[in-house]
């Protein structure tokens, strides 16, 4: 009897706690804070997709009423994009008028009008597949009797602006962890539109066609670079990469020199150590294979092949492979091989560079390192083309007033003070980084902690933000690269609660309470300043319309 009750007892020892877990109500998941993150990011959302197409009908407005488009006859439309846009639009409407799409695609190929008693592939020789896929587009969907060609085009392009626009807003939000700060972006980039676009009055331009892609690209990058990301997470955005990556390629000319900028920024995080290193040597790999594709499809376009970009990542590739000990050692030992490492790769893909220059014979782009020479005071140059850009006013420096404009949107102050912290973190993670070798670092969470400080993506818009501005400032046809991304790189640290609460610990007053209050405070007071500003200086003002327009096209 004592062994059966001894027996009863353990049974209902062990069955106990079973019980008590069975009769334990269930825990319902705390849904309020998930709804609300899901209300805010349909809200964000929906403001992004708004304000892209806000700004689109913006600019739209502006380009009608400053020509009086829609009141004008369609040979005076025509005319009004002039220059090389009318050289671009020619090639549109030579498609359309084209009995078929092979017809049409056999006279780019073999082109006799453009240049005088020579004839030329204009698929080979100019980046106008845009052209090409737009012409195909508006036969097949047989809209004919609903739109004219011209509005066709101009829609399109800008509609390229709604996607540059939802771009920005979303790499602002990435970099942020706020809508906020997307918000503030569109609405610094409407504000300053003229330094921040020109496509108004220069539609059919190239960069007009190759920005909104770029744009996506940086986006995608954005999140590419975040840590700890899932497969899938990284799949996706890696592939959007490689999309827009070729697409900014395919659609613009000097889609060399900005890839270059791009693999410098990038090769400079991977020297010191701020991003890991696969990441960087996959989107070489995707700016090498983007190059390769536009390559084949402008029917082995030899000049391609001798830009400087494919030569520098080839370099940095080939001596990292072989300089495998570069992230070990001392200090000073680590600053030692960094140099060396510099040294070697920028040897090595300028002598790259000239080889593959003499092999294929490839003189095009001599004219722009001549000009580049010229410009900076390397030596007096007799080209022709090189005294052509130095005779413009858009290949000189930036000038002041561009500052005076930014200035009264206090984006440049908002900027100029943002980039001086971010430069001060950045110099200490890199000094960091490279006063640990690679065994401490693994065996430590110090690089851990150099990434909390400084994330991957933040560092690589830093970077981006100031060789951009660098060429801006050289350059003033380039200000456009610069002061789009400064809106996104301003707003999204003004609304960052990582660098406010960095700010706060440096002096002294960090708390929860006032991260949070400072993140969404700065902001609303700068909404609240522009929008004072707007009020008092209307946002555009409609031109007179006046008839003489017309007829001066018609003299032209």
């Amino acid at each position: 009897m004592t062994f059966l009750k001894r027996r009863k007892t353990v049974k209902g020892t062990e069955e106990h706690p079973k019980q008590q877990e069975d009769e334990q109500p269930e825990t319902k998941p705390k849904t309020g804070p998930l709804v609300l993150k899901n209300i805010t990011f349909l809200l964000g959302g929906f403001l992004a997709i708004f304000l892209g197409l806000l700004t689109s009908v913006y600019l739209a407005t502006l380009h009608e009423n400053d020509l009086w488009f829609s009141s004008i006859q369609v040979v005076e439309q025509e005319i009004s994009f002039r220059t090389e846009c009318g050289l671009y639009y020619s090639y549109y409407k030579q498609m359309l008028q084209a009995p078929t799409i092979t017809q049409g695609l056999k006279e780019l190929l073999y082109d006799n009008k453009t240049e005088s008693r020579r004839t030329i592939n204009l698929l080979k020789r100019m980046n106008i597949y845009q052209e090409v896929v737009l012409s195909i587009l508006y036969k097949m969907l047989f809209i004919e009797r609903y739109l004219e060609p011209v509005y066709f085009y101009l829609y399109t392009v800008f509609g390229l602006q709604a996607l540059y626009v939802t771009s920005m807003y979303i790499t602002s939000w990435l970099l942020s962890g706020t809508w906020m700060s997307g918000a503030l972006a569109a609405i610094w980039y409407i504000l300053n539109r003229v330094d921040t676009t020109r496509v108004e009055f220069t539609i059919p331009l190239r960069e007009n066609w190759s920005l909104p892609f770029f744009a996506l690209q940086i986006m995608a990058l954005t999140y590419y670079l975040k840590p700890q990301l899932k497969p899938t997470q990284q799949w996706w955005s890696f592939t959007l990469i490689i999309i827009s990556t070729f697409l900014f390629c395919i659609t613009w000319q000097f889609n060399q020199f900005i890839l270059l900028i791009q693999a410098l920024a990038l090769f400079s995080m991977d020297c010191l150590d701020m991003v890991p290193a696969s990441k960087v040597t996959s989107l070489y790999l995707v700016h090498i294979a983007s190059l390769l594709l536009v390559w084949i499809l402008q029917f082995n376009n030899s000049m391609l092949l001798g830009s400087l970009v494919l030569s520098f990542i080839l370099a940095a590739l080939v001596v990292r492979h072989l300089q495998r000990n570069l992230k070990s050692g001392s200090f000073f030992a680590r600053i030692l091989k960094l140099l060396l490492h510099l040294i070697v790769v920028f040897s090595l893909a300028i002598l790259t560079n000239n080889a593959t220059k003499k092999i294929l014979g490839l003189e095009s782009d001599e004219h722009i390192f001549k000009f580049l020479k010229a410009k900076f005071g390397f030596g007096a140059t007799r080209d022709f083309d090189a005294k052509l850009y130095l005779c413009e006013d858009a290949f000189g420096l930036l000038p002041s007033d561009t500052f005076q404009r930014l200035l009264n949107t206090l984006i440049l102050p908002s900027y100029i003070l943002i980039l001086v912290i971010t430069v001060v973190i950045a110099i200490i993670v890199a000094v960091r980084n490279l006063s640990c070798s690679s065994a401490v670092i693994q065996s430590t969470s110090i690089k851990e902690q150099n990434m909390t400080m400084l994330r991957p993506d933040m560092a690589y818009n830093l970077l981006h933000n100031v060789l951009f501005g660098l060429l801006a400032l050289s350059t003033m046809r380039m200000k456009y690269l610069w002061t789009s991304h400064m809106c996104v790189f301003a707003s999204a640290a003004i609304c960052s609660s990582h660098l406010w609460s960095l700010s706060l610990k440096a002096i002294r007053l960090h708390s929860p309470q006032w991260v949070r209050v400072m993140r969404f405070a700065v902001p609303i007071l700068i909404f609240i300043y522009l929008y004072h500003e707007v009020s008092l200086t209307p946002l555009y003002i409609i031109p007179e319309k006046v008839k003489t327009f017309s007829s001066s096209m018609l003299s032209f």
